[in-house]
């Protein structure tokens, strides 16, 4: 028993084990050749994908937050713009106010003094047709004065009589 082995090392055997290393090997080389490469050259590629993809994205969030920034200074330059319009258009009303109301006191200086002048004229009006009356008058007891010749208390009662004839409306404006 000691004789027969149990696990024969005979040249077949060796030969055959030696035949199965060499076709392993040749199909390890085959298959890295045909299937581990190109799967290696994919994951490679993959991964320089990926690589590239989280650059452009970290390019992008860079990008993005450089246009965040740029979008709050411009937000807080339009609120300086607003103020500075508001500020302007405001300071623009106040002029156009002074400017209405100087304009406003102007002419209302002009009408009050073209209303002086209109009251001196009716003034003088007055004063020619007051003095017209009073000539009428004086001629009107002229004449009756004349054709009567009559005494001092004639004269009064005549004089009293024309004024009455005349009213004393005309005598009270």
């Amino acid at each position: 028993m000691f004789g027969e082995r149990l696990f024969g090392l005979d040249a077949q055997t060796l030969f055959d084990a030696g035949v199965l290393l060499v076709t392993m090997f040749v199909l390890f080389l085959f298959l890295s050749y045909f299937l581990f490469n190109p799967v290696r050259d994919m994951l490679n590629k993959r991964k320089e994908r990926i690589k590239g993809e989280l650059e452009q994205a970290s390019k992008d969030k860079e990008d993005a937050a450089k246009l965040k920034e740029e979008y709050e200074a411009k937000l807080k330059n339009v609120d300086k713009e607003s103020q500075e319009i508001l500020s302007s258009a405001r300071a623009k009303a106040l002029k156009n106010q002074d400017k209405i109301i100087d304009d406003a006191k102007t002419e209302a200086g002009r009408i009050i003094d073209h209303a002086k002048h209109e009251g001196e004229l009716e003034k003088l009006k007055v004063a020619d047709d007051v003095k017209k009356e009073i000539v009428s008058v004086a001629t009107a007891m002229a004449g009756k004065v004349a054709a009567a010749s009559i005494d001092e208390a004639k004269q009064q009662e005549l004089i009293d009589e024309t004024l009455k004839e005349m009213g004393e409306d005309t005598w009270l404006s």
